[in-house]
């Protein structure tokens, strides 16, 4: 009999062992609100519109065109914050360009939210795209990511904009805002709204 329980106790416990196992990672929503921006720079080609000899100057600096992170913020986004009126949580972030800047808040058990990124006296373009909007007569470009496993659900959205180029990602994976791309129209809206001249 004591030889049964010991055998039983042996087994049950190289069972227990066997099945035991650690996950390495980091849940998604523990994850840093950002993905890694699929954009190419160029300076800009003039379009029919405009006349060449107005051409955008590859050595135009932001000063010429403000601040493009206070051009939008809270309001024009769909998340419940408690102040709408709150500044960005976080600007001047990616070095590589001339201006960035984010707005992150948690939804649902997930970090969801908007940010931008802008290049003086150039345009920034995607490497792949799903389809482009109008918008006011203007062409925004897009990359539906929503279902791509690689990545945070988001859509990637570029357009020219203050005779540069600027890039908007919107990460959102609660479903509750509607469409993500969508999303990211309202943001261009926003900004051809106060775009400077």
């Amino acid at each position: 009999m004591r030889r049964a329980v010991i055998s039983l106790l042996v087994a049950v416990l190289g069972l227990s062992s066997a099945c035991a196992y650690k996950v390495n990672g980091t849940p998604l929503s523990a994850q840093a609100l950002d993905i890694d921006p699929p954009f190419t720079s160029a300076v800009p080609e003039p379009t029919d519109s405009q006349d060449p000899s107005t051409s955008v100057d590859p050595s135009a600096t932001t000063s010429d065109v403000g601040d493009i992170c206070g051009f939008v913020g809270w309001k024009d986004l769909p998340y419940d914050v408690p102040d709408k009126n709150a500044k960005p949580s976080e600007t001047g972030y990616d070095p590589k360009y001339d201006q960035s800047c984010k707005w992150q808040t948690h939804v649902d058990e997930l970090d969801v939210g908007v940010t931008l990124r802008f290049r003086a006296g150039r345009t920034i373009k995607l490497d792949q795209s799903s389809g482009e909007f109008d918008v006011n007569g203007r062409k925004l470009t897009y990359f539906d990511r929503t279902t791509d496993t690689t990545v945070q659900p988001s859509c990637v959205l570029v357009m020219d904009y203050a005779g540069g180029g600027i890039g908007i990602i919107v990460i959102d994976g609660t479903s509750r805002y509607g469409a993500i791309c969508d999303q990211g129209k309202k943001v261009a809206e926003a900004l051809l709204a106060k775009e400077p001249s």
